[in-house]
């Protein structure tokens, strides 16, 4: 939810009215599904990345505001948690280098963030959830100051009616409550940015469904939260929890979830747009002054406002983005389910495998989703998520398999196939595809490595044994060498 809301109240009559308006905005967006010119020519493809803030002993460091000021770049923003911050990479057409642009202006971007915020005691991490985190960093007090957030955290406990319950089971257990969302501050993530036509978007979000799971699988970096040792990638299940706002009994009720999976395959991207607004209503139900159909009838191109917002406070784990730039609308898939890190080139190489796997899939003569069931493409999803890299996965064809086989054997030839086709140069495909094989030939993702350094600290007080494990991990990810590689 990257738009800045003032803070303030809202009314039954706010909403009244803006559940009307978004009504409209649905409509003018089939209307313009019909007959308006998207950009689709030559797709872009983009990259955000979510990064924690640590001091020098790995504790977080509350300290966004000031690694902002200092940073002084407007690619780097806030996020929900003083611990956060985000920087946006400047898309790219994978033809003209994409991949390679990715690489290099992270790394420079990065480096140059972490010298100047660290004169300010705040190191960057990428890592999905940061290990040190204790219960104390979660209260409403660690909120980011941008009035928006604390907003939406209102919104959330109203409609929820109760505080938040985390209970995640592992191989230790976690159960603790919130009185905020500050929670979800602790999953950072990689979002991945794709361009479709509006012909091809449904394609593009059912092949990004259908390789959820494998992709966890290949890039789990999320082994810790509060002490315990828990899932492999637990982003999954914290954020799925740390935004819900369903009581215990709506849930039993089977009222869907505001952090969703989904539940079918989709023939058009006005599917998730019309779920959208008859499933969920709105938190943040802001209202602005335009008309959209006016807008549309004169030849402009409506914002829709209120459609986007209301989009942007219903976590699909893969989302549909409406998008207007330079005056003409596009529409692009965002993949937002991986974490963060462990490096730049970590990074960069699970952006190569979906960019790469999601073309060859969404562009098959034959549908993958036409052979794999929905709910069969979430059981993988949630099963790598809790296992990693030693996830099973079921796939057509296969049967249930281990996750390194299934990429070794079928997915990483349809990656640089697909890779090929968006005009990648081999030399480029061979080295970061290489990454995603070398994990598979010695099953270490950035959680597996953190998991075992922590064994070698077995006697060491846990929270102690955090902060050297995470201080060696940060050492590392400067070095930009794959985690597999690690020493």
């Amino acid at each position: 939810m990257g738009e800045d809301v003032p803070a303030q109240e809202f009314t039954r009559a706010d909403r009244t009215r803006h559940r009307e308006k978004v009504r409209r905005n649905l409509d003018v967006f089939a209307r313009m599904l019909r007959e308006a010119h998207f950009d689709t020519d030559d797709p872009l493809t983009g990259l955000e990345v979510e990064l924690n803030l640590v001091d020098e002993t790995g504790d977080p460091a509350l300290r966004n505001a000031e690694a902002l000021e200092a940073i002084a770049d407007a690619a780097f923003q806030t996020e929900l948690g003083q611990f956060n911050i985000e920087i946006n990479v400047p898309p790219a057409r994978l033809r003209e280098g994409g991949l390679t642009t990715f690489e290099e202006g992270l790394r420079r971007s990065l480096n140059h963030a972490e010298e100047r915020s660290s004169t300010v005691g705040a190191h960057l991490v990428a890592i999905g959830i940061l290990p040190t985190l204790a219960e104390g960093h979660l209260r409403p007090d660690s909120i980011s100051a941008n009035p928006r957030y604390r907003l939406l955290s209102e919104q959330i406990l109203d409609a929820r009616g109760e505080d938040i319950l985390i209970k995640i089971d592992g191989p230790e257990r976690l159960v603790t409550t919130a009185d905020s969302i500050l929670p979800e501050a602790a999953c950072t993530s990689t979002q991945l940015h794709v361009q479709t036509s509006p012909d091809s978007f449904a394609a593009y979000w059912n092949a990004s469904q259908a390789i959820a799971g494998v992709q966890l699988a290949m890039s789990a970096n999320s082994p810790y939260l509060l002490g315990k040792q828990l899932w492999r990638e637990t982003r999954i299940p914290l954020f799925e929890q740390a935004t819900d706002t369903r009581s215990e009994e709506l849930k039993v009720q089977g009222v869907r979830p505001r952090v969703w999976f989904g539940e079918r395959w989709i023939t058009s991207v006005f599917d998730l747009f019309e779920e959208n607004v008859r499933y969920f209503p709105a938190l943040l139900p802001i209202v602005h002054d335009d008309d959209p159909m006016e807008v549309l009838d004169d030849g402009g191109i409506p914002e829709l406002a209120e459609l986007r917002l209301h989009n942007g406070t219903i976590y699909r784990w893969n989302r549909p983005i409406y998008d207007v730039a330079g005056g003409v609308p596009h529409l692009r898939v965002e993949n937002r389910l991986l974490a963060a890190g462990p490096t730049v080139v970590d990074t960069v190489a699970n952006a190569a495998f979906y960019f790469g796997l999601v073309r060859a899939i969404a562009e098959n003569d034959r549908p993958l989703w036409s052979q794999l069931s929905f709910t069969a493409a979430e059981e993988n999803f949630h099963i790598a998520a809790r296992d990693g890299i030693d996830a099973q996965q079921y796939w057509p064809g296969v049967g249930q398999v281990p996750a390194t086989e299934l990429v070794l054997r079928r997915l990483l030839p349809l990656a640089h196939r697909g890779l090929e086709a968006w005009g990648v140069e081999a030399s480029v495909r061979d080295r970061l595809l290489g990454i995603i094989e070398g994990r598979c030939l010695t099953g270490v993702t950035g959680a597996g490595w953190f998991t075992d350094r922590m064994k070698r600290r077995a006697t060491m007080e846990r929270y102690d044994g955090l902060r050297a494990t995470l201080l060696e991990y940060r050492e590392a990810m400067h070095t930009n060498e794959p985690v597999h590689t690690w020493e």
